[in-house]
C-alpha cells in the first residue's frame, strides 16, 4: 500500500510499516495544505492511506465517497505511539479504500 504520513505523525512509526511505502506529506511539499487540500492531493495522487492523528478531520471533512483509507491515532507522540506499534499497523493493514479507523493510545 501507498501510505502518506500527514505533518503530525512520529517518522519512527514507517519502520513498523516496512512493508508498505510510506511518504510523509513533507516530502511532497503538502505539508502547508489543510485537510481537505491534503486529502484531495493524496487521492490525486493514489495514495491508499492517510495516518494522521487529527481526531477533528471526521468532523471537519466530508469522507463519504472518498478513495482514501484514514488512519487516525489519538495522539501523534513517539513515546505514545510506540506503545501501540503493532496495533496501529494493525490498523493500517485491515484498511480498505474509503475505511476509518482510529487507533487509541495511552492517554500522556
Amino acid at each position: 500500500m501507498l501510505i502518506l504520513f500527514d505533518n503530525n505523525i512520529p517518522r519512527g512509526l514507517a519502520r513498523t510499516l516496512n512493508a508498505h511505502t510510506v511518504v510523509e506529506a513533507r516530502a511532497r511539499g503538502w505539508h502547508l495544505f489543510k485537510n481537505g487540500d491534503l486529502l484531495q492531493a493524496a487521492e490525486d495522487a493514489a495514495f491508499d492511506v492517510m495516518v494522521t492523528s487529527d481526531k477533528s478531520i471526521k468532523y471537519q471533512q466530508n469522507l463519504a465517497g472518498r478513495r482514501i483509507a484514514l488512519v487516525v491515532l489519538s495522539q501523534g507522540r513517539w513515546r505514545l505511539v510506540r506503545q501501540r506499534l503493532e496495533a496501529i499497523a494493525a490498523a493500517v493493514d485491515a484498511a480498505t479504500p474509503g475505511s476509518y479507523t482510529e487507533v487509541e493510545l495511552p492517554i500522556d
